[in-house]
């Protein structure tokens, strides 16, 4: 059978573009394990990643989805980034899933997104990965309004880490830099009025120890380092505490279009900085 010029050329684009992608996903692969070594090896890696992931739904409409599949994808791409960060050796991570603004979406999006939480907290307690690392996971935040299931599943993979002392990872669910802050000090109020002091008394004594004691984070060093993805260039109420010092980086990249390389170009972002903690 005769191939006629239409074909011909068809078969001569495919094979160029396919070469093409080959090629990159070869230059890819290499500059990131360059990239990868580079940071490696460099003295200064931040001991607490914040990361504030967002993108999901603008991920999910650019490509003509449902906003509920850019949820799906976002879960993906937290348990890779928290593959990546294990493997460079970051003691402390904090994802912010979900905030306490976040309650006020769609009934659907919101019981999909319980849906996810449930079936990660699921999938966590049996990731070997996890129980190999010994990574100890928390969540943080409000979620008192959150299905019975999705706080049972979360509760029994909280319970599976507690004793583990390799990094810990905070999950922010149901959180708000305000509430978390308005709470701590209603907790450090009520523990003070127990022992019989005035309000006087009370007022006189507190200060930033006893206030971060209180907080979601208690124990655990501030982030060094908050990454944001989508473009946005702001917190959004994102441990409003405990980032009184830290540095940011901001990218482009939605949530599940985020790298290893969009990472590691963070990580050396972060490593050529000179932190002064405002001295």
């Amino acid at each position: 059978m005769a191939i006629d010029n239409k074909t011909k050329k068809k078969s001569k684009t495919s094979q160029a573009i396919d070469f093409w992608h080959r090629a990159t996903q070869a230059l890819y692969w290499y500059y990131e394990k360059r990239l990868l070594n580079e940071v490696s090896k460099a003295k200064t890696l931040p001991n607490h990643i914040g990361i504030i992931m967002d993108g999901n739904r603008r991920f999910a409409k650019s490509i003509g989805l449902d906003v509920k599949a850019g949820h799906d994808y976002g879960a993906k791409k937290a348990r890779a980034v928290l593959d990546w960060c294990v493997e460079l050796g970051i003691q402390h991570v904090t994802i912010w899933g979900f905030s306490s603004e976040n309650k006020g979406r769609a009934v659907e999006e919101v019981d999909h997104l319980h849906s996810i939480f449930t079936q990660q907290a699921k999938m966590l307690i049996d990731d070997k990965k996890l129980h190999q690392n010994k990574i100890k996971v928390r969540i943080i935040g409000d979620i008192d309004s959150f299905p019975a299931e999705t706080k049972i599943a979360l509760a029994k993979m909280e319970e599976a880490t507690k004793d583990y002392d390799g990094m810990s990872l905070n999950v922010a669910l149901g959180y708000g830099g305000r509430e978390e802050i308005v709470a701590a000090v209603q907790s450090l109020l009520k523990e003070k009025v127990k022992t019989g002091m005035t309000a006087q008394e009370i007022a006189e004594q507190v200060c930033i120890s006893e206030i971060e004691q209180h907080l979601y984070t208690a124990g655990i060093p501030d982030p060094d380092f908050v990454i944001r993805t989508s473009g946005e260039i702001r917190l959004s109420g994102f441990l409003l505490w405990q980032t009184a010092y830290s540095e940011f980086y901001f990218v482009d990249a939605n949530w599940p279009d985020f790298r290893k390389l969009d990472f590691l170009r963070a990580i050396r972002n972060y490593q050529a900085r000179e932190r002064r903690f405002g001295k």
